[in-house]
């Protein structure tokens, strides 16, 4: 559990407020992807622009955080 803590500091330490952006827009679109509740009409369009904002924003992190990881692994 101490890796996984460790190796979120190092995410961030090697991060800018670009990427924190990012992980806020992808909360956000997840939040709405699992909250929705409106009209059956609106869902899917509502749907289709949460997950695209969430897979947008969620790439971008996940590969950054996997190089890290990486790195920390073969340094250790």
């Amino acid at each position: 559990m101490k890796w996984l803590f460790k190796s979120a500091d190092n995410y961030l330490k090697q991060s800018d407020w670009k990427d924190l952006a990012l992980i806020k827009i992808c909360l956000f679109a997840m939040g709405v992807f699992v909250g929705l509740q409106i009209p059956k009409k609106f869902k899917t369009p509502a749907a289709f622009a949460a997950f695209s904002a969430f897979l947008a924003t969620y790439v971008p992190i996940m590969t950054k955080y996997f190089k890290i990881v990486g790195r920390m692994i073969k340094n250790r």
